[in-house]
């Protein structure tokens, strides 16, 4: 079977999608047009279909994702010099709820083995934590590092490099030049190593630091202390020790508080030290050790058990998103997100910059008029802040975007917005809050990855699917980032920080919906510790809080 070479996302767009390299003067016959490429377009990319007037609008996915600067031709190349950022106006509009849910007979039955906690929550990994609640005690939090990680067997020695350096030390003792350095072939061992174990149960202690809690605004340390609240109350955190140094903005008090509003009967210990009220480092290192080490012990009593789908939360994401984001990976995960839903699991879609131009659909889709009118306050606050800095929405695209076929903010946000799949919007969430609930959960988080990805495990996601064009090392501290590809090529090139592919889609070997099924099934061998995503063999504990200003 002929692989299709080029697509129309929508019946209402303008272009057409290269799906693989196309040259100058190749004929292409859509409906009843027929014109030849006036350049060569790469795959990934876009070419008009008819010609087109200056200021004329571009669609994609059915909705305005720009307008042209000049005129163009039938077959030419869209480009950031021919196009630019335009999307429609929103307004509260009626409600659009109704939706078609998939078949979910293959899943309706099944289970995944995780950790029940005492308010319902079931984690998909079981951590101890160590955080400090302001960046005064970063020093301190890697002490404990060092004297816990390897001692307890969960130190990850993966790609270290050190006998690679070693052998450059030997070469350049040996009288080697530059050249003979640069020229060198180091062989590096990718396996990862892992120690034995002292505590079967407990998937590992997290030491997280972060540069925040006193220096900056009041709302920035409390949204830290509601952000930290959403980690040691996660259903993956069987406990934690906080380190304080006393005086900062960020105090135990608003952290207490903050755990209190998430789980009010909460029950799992969390043992808080203050710097000032101890004294001597020594002393205050001793007593966080000694009641470390009896936390683990506590959170070894836990064990996995049966739990059906319906307590998973899974947190939608996407980094290095390139021109296939939006027809392989991203509505793979749409269709889970509404396979879920449907079961009765929370979905979170985050990214409000990469929500840009699908305001309408989304608040449409949202379940009442409170609920739509929340989400359009916060996109058009973000926006104009964003604005008023200098750098609105239209400004997010990368470098690494544009080259591989995202020219405007409005085509990224289009694509970006199929993770969400189709089903209601049953919640709309400001950071740092839980959003957790039942059905579909829009989470206002920047589309940084590693400040969204931060936010979605915060607001309760216990797996997190990230979809890459271009690849990412993308990791969290105590949930599983399953990294899928939305081409073959770069899961080839990236096998050891990407899980799955879905160029599969592209190549035309597999429909959107068994890519989906594929997915979930991997995510549940997942969620059950069957198996480990990359992330988590590689270590890749990524962990910032958002500053609440402009971050696109």
């Amino acid at each position: 079977m002929a692989i299709q070479r080029y697509l129309q996302i929508h019946p209402m767009d303008n272009v057409l999608v290269a799906l693989q390299d196309l040259a100058e003067g190749t004929t292409i016959v859509f409906g009843d047009k027929e014109f030849t490429l006036k350049q060569a377009v790469a795959a990934k990319h876009k070419f008009t279909i008819q010609p087109m007037k200056q200021d004329a609008s571009v669609f994609m996915y059915g909705v305005l994702v720009g307008k042209l600067n000049h005129d163009l031709l039938a077959g030419e190349l869209i480009t950031t010099e021919n196009l630019r950022h335009a999307s429609e106006d929103f307004r509260m509009g009626e409600r659009k709820t109704g939706w078609t849910k998939p078949d979910v007979s293959a899943f309706k039955d099944k289970t995944f083995k995780g950790f029940h906690r005492s308010n319902g929550t079931v984690g998909t990994a079981n951590y101890w934590l160590v955080i400090p609640l302001v960046f005064c005690e970063n020093r301190n939090v890697l002490t404990l590092k060092a004297a816990f990680e390897e001692k307890l067997g969960y130190k990850v020695n993966a790609n270290n490099y050190v006998s690679e350096v070693e052998d450059l030390i030997t070469l350049y003792k040996s009288g080697a030049d530059v050249n003979q350095i640069l020229a060198r072939n180091l062989q590096a061992d990718p396996a990862s190593v892992r120690h034995e174990r002292l505590f079967k149960n407990v998937d590992g202690i997290k030491f997280l630091n972060h540069e925040m809690g006193c220096g900056g605004t009041r709302m920035d340390s409390d949204a830290l202390c509601g952000l930290l609240a959403g980690y040691i109350t996660h259903p993956n955190v069987a406990g934690a020790t906080v380190l304080s140094l006393g005086c900062q903005h960020a105090q135990a008090a608003i952290l207490k508080a903050e755990i209190a509003k998430r789980d009010p009967d909460f029950d799992r210990p969390v043992y808080i030290f203050e710097q000032q009220k101890e004294g001597t480092e020594k002393e205050l290192m001793q007593k966080a050790i000694k009641a470390t080490f009896a936390g683990m012990m506590q959170a070894d009593q836990h064990e996995r058990r049966p739990a059906s789908l319906d307590k998973l939360c899974v947190g939608l994401e996407c980094g290095g998103s390139d021109g296939f984001s939006g027809i392989s990976a991203n509505p793979a995960l749409g269709y889970v997100s509404d396979i879920l839903v449907a079961l009765g699991g929370s979905v979170i879609l985050a990214e409000f910059p990469e929500l840009c131009g699908v305001e309408q659909e989304l608040s449409d889709r949202c379940i009442d008029e409170a609920t739509a009118e929340k989400f359009m306050t916060l996109m058009r606050t973000y926006n104009a802040k964003a604005e008023a800095d200098g750098s609105g929405f239209y400004m997010n695209p990368s470098p690494g975007n544009i080259r591989d076929g995202l020219i405007t903010d409005a085509i990224k946000s289009a694509g970006a917005a199929k993770k969400g799949g189709t089903s209601p919007v049953a919640a709309v969430v400001d950071y740092p809050e839980l959003a957790n609930g039942p059905g579909l959960n829009l989470l206002c988080t920047p589309g940084n990855d590693v400040e969204s990805t931060t936010a979605e495990v915060a607001a309760g996601a216990n797996i997190v699917l990230f979809t890459t064009g271009l690849g990412t090392p993308t990791g969290n501290p105590i949930t599983p980032v399953v990294k899928i590809s939305t081409n073959t090529k770069t899961f080839e090139k990236m096998p050891d920080i990407i899980d799955l592919n879905c160029g599969t889609i592209i190549e035309g070997t597999e429909s959107i919906e068994q890519a989906a099924y594929r997915i979930l099934d991997y995510v549940i061998a997942v969620a059950s510790g069957e198996i480990k995503p990359k992330a988590v063999l590689l270590g890749q504990d990524d962990f910032i809080p958002w500053r609440r200003g402009v971050s696109l």
